[in-house]
């Protein structure tokens, strides 16, 4: 049995800009509580949590990774994570198994794009949230003036709960003991007064007390009231830190242990039962003697070891012997190798408890997101569905040795069962396999994987561009399906309307036939044929989406009317709707932030706008560099890396994010419509 309590569990994630620090203040954590006896480095390569060699060769985390350790009788694990655009769905995923989120700021650089997109994620999530000034050490750092900026960006509820020395090399407590110790700007009696009126603010009765009586209230009287303050996103504590000197970070150690909330304190993840429109809120409540209910929030697979899947417990507890189920599974397994981890070294646990974060080993059925329970009461019990960012990079992938074409099939299922934003898909048009994610370095360190893990290699080269293709109008369709061949025919006959959706509602089906002239056994066989035309495409070959579709009349034959029939009905009938519903090809449209020197932004917008782009903005950044932001269709921005470096001399960079789908211009339609050939039209 642990020798701690679910109310002694802290669930802190590390999160924040590349190079602000994260990984080195978690050693730095994990080193001044006692947890290591040596403290690593990022340059030697031999931190806790960046362990895997792909970390240790571009000194970047790539993965998150747990670690823990003890603090004023409290278990606090600390989960590091990435802090590189490509990288976020790693980092988005972590979030559901914690309380906190720690956003880690650099002194120098400021508040950077992953500050601003985890602070934002965070509240979406209803997590608590508090902030780190890491590298208060550096003399070139305006501290004074990136609180105001904090305090500007993220509003008037983020307050030091301590402040650096004027020597830098030490911070001062503002809020358990107070002291008259000079600082580097503000004072301490004036921020613990400031933390004090913003905490009183959610309890009444505290703040009358504190009001009417003049009386200076206690830690342990704030306590309650800071954690709900935390819950309510009334109150984000800033803390000072250098984690290479050390400045700040037992102090930070005593503020995760002491004020962040614990599993039964903070604002719980939202679980359902049922899927879609069906699907009701369940109570999951952090208590032992309840079912347990645990969920998967990170995968690796490992070519020695297996599968190892990370989860958080909500409910119940799970021992080396619990019998659990995945999902709606109902063969079970046996949690036999329960695991806690620090960073890539493992230990065997007796017990699992709510709050508790560990690993299973060697399950293969295990996956991504998947809710794990020790009662069927819980079958189909979900977690609201994270909202990730969708990967447009992509690459075609040949394998380089032609019998490798299963090697590379189950090598991409491991990686893409472990990463949120890696999308494999099979363009059988092209009869291509295509990898998706967010940026050039994602892609490069999956494929580095393929090679290094699996011993997969293999050729590159631009993929398709992901059109899509929809309706622009409302049509009917009709098809009599007769086939006799001698003894039974086959027989089906179908009507339906078909309707455009609002772009990106996908697609919906209705059942409106009357009086059974199609029995309700044989109406599925008609949506089948839907969706196979739906994926088919009809003017180019690209999945139909954003379309509402109703079958409404039709006639089938009690002897000759089989599944086949109405597949090939209703099939025929949705695509002689199409013809007349005017329909378009879609292309996807991407937002770009594009980071170079001033002197660039006539060069960078010009090409945008020979690129169908738009610049929706332009502003300063530091050091004279301009920040342009617009709307481009990714099919114009193969090869964009090479331009830019050409325009801005090598120095420049972008990101993009999908925005939506928008009709292709009518020459590309005719273009695309060309090259391709409908099955039916090639059979005949």
């Amino acid at each position: 049995m642990p020798a701690y309590t679910t109310q002694d569990i802290r669930n802190i994630a590390l999160v924040g800009q590349s190079g602000a620090g994260k990984t080195t203040l978690a050693e730095g954590l994990l080193y001044r509580t006692g947890a290591i006896q040596n403290q690593g480095s990022i340059e030697r390569g031999d931190t806790v949590c960046d362990f895997d060699p792909q970390e240790q060769k571009y000194q970047h985390s790539l993965n998150s990774s747990l670690a823990w350790f003890e603090k004023d009788g409290k278990h606090i694990n600390l989960i590091d994570t990435p802090g590189l655009p490509d990288f976020f769905g790693r980092t988005f995923g972590v979030m559901q198994a914690v309380e906190t989120v720690a956003v880690v700021i650099n002194a120098d650089a400021g508040i950077e794009p992953a500050a601003l997109a985890m602070m934002e994620h965070a509240k979406e999530d209803n997590l608590c949230r508090m902030i780190i000034v890491n590298k208060i050490d550096s003399e070139t750092a305006n501290l004074e003036q990136l609180v105001e900026q904090i305090r500007l960006t993220f509003g008037d509820v983020c307050l030091p709960l301590n402040l650096p020395a004027a020597s830098r090399d030490k911070v001062v407590d503002c809020f358990f003991t107070p002291e008259g110790v000079e600082t580097l700007f503000s004072s301490v009696a004036d921020a613990h007064t400031t933390i004090i009126d913003q905490v009183v603010e959610v309890d009444e009765a505290l703040m009358e007390i504190y009001l009417e009586q003049g009386e200076d209230l206690t830690p342990a009287q704030l306590h309650d009231p800071f954690e709900q303050a935390l819950r309510e996103g009334h109150l984000v504590p800033i803390c000072f830190t250098s984690a290479t000197t050390g400045a700040g970070i037992k102090e930070l150690a005593a503020v995760m242990a002491r004020l962040m909330p614990d599993p039964r304190a903070g604002n719980p993840p939202l679980f359902f039962r049922g899927e879609g429109e069906k699907a009701v809120p369940v109570e999951v409540l952090p208590e032992e003697e309840k079912h347990a209910v645990a969920h998967v929030f990170k995968i690796s697979n490992d070519p020695f070891r297996g599968r190892l899947g990370l989860f958080r417990v909500h409910q119940g507890i799970i021992t080396p012997n619990s019998q659990m189920f995945i999902g709606d599974a109902r063969k079970p397994f046996k949690a036999a190798h329960l695991l806690r981890l620090q960073g890539k070294e493992q230990s065997e646990m007796e017990q699992a408890i709510p709050g508790d974060i560990c690993a299973l080993a060697r399950v293969d059925e295990i996956f991504l997101d998947a809710v794990l329970h020790d009662s069927h009461d819980e079958d189909n019990f979900h977690l609201r569905p994270e909202h990730f960012p969708m990967p447009l990079f992509g690459l075609a992938l040949i394998p380089k040795n032609r019998s490798d074409d299963q090697k590379l099939s189950d090598a991409l299922h491991k990686l893409e069962s472990e990463d949120p934003c890696l999308q494999v898909e099979h363009d059988s048009q092209a009869n291509e396999t295509v990898i998706r994610g967010m940026g050039d370095l994602h892609l490069r360190i999956i494929l580095e994987q393929l090679e290094d893990r699996y011993n997969v290699h293999v050729d590159t080269r631009p993929p398709s561009i992901p059109y899509r293709e929809t309706i622009s109008a409302a049509a009917e369709g009709h098809h009599r399906h007769k086939k006799q061949t001698g003894g039974a025919g086959q027989f089906g006959e179908v009507f339906l309307r078909v309707e455009p959706m609002p772009r990106g509602e996908g697609f919906s089906f209705v059942d409106e036939v009357k009086g059974g002239v199609i029995p309700g056994s044989l109406i599925p066989a008609v949506e089948k044929g839907v969706q196979m035309a739906l994926e088919e495409g009809f003017v180019a070959g690209f999945p139909i989406q954003d379309v509402k579709v109703t079958v409404y009349d039709g006639k089938y034959h009690s002897v000759d009317s089989k599944e086949i029939a109405f597949v090939t009905a209703g099939k025929k009938a949705f695509q002689t709707a199409l013809e007349k519903a005017r329909p378009i090809v879609l292309e996807p449209m991407v937002e770009i932030t594009i980071q170079a020197q001033g002197d660039a932004m006539g060069d960078i917008t010009a090409d945008l706008s020979t690129r169908r782009g738009r610049v929706s903005s332009t502003e300063a950044g530091s050091a004279g560099r301009m920040i342009i932001k617009g709307l481009v269709p990714l099919a114009e921005l193969d090869d964009y890396s090479s331009r830019l470096k050409s325009m801005t001399g090598g120095e420049g960079g972008y990101e993009i994010a999908y925005s939506h789908y928008d009709p292709v211009p009518g020459d590309v339609q005719r273009r695309l419509a060309q090259t391709f050939l409908r099955k039916e039209d090639s059979e005949e």
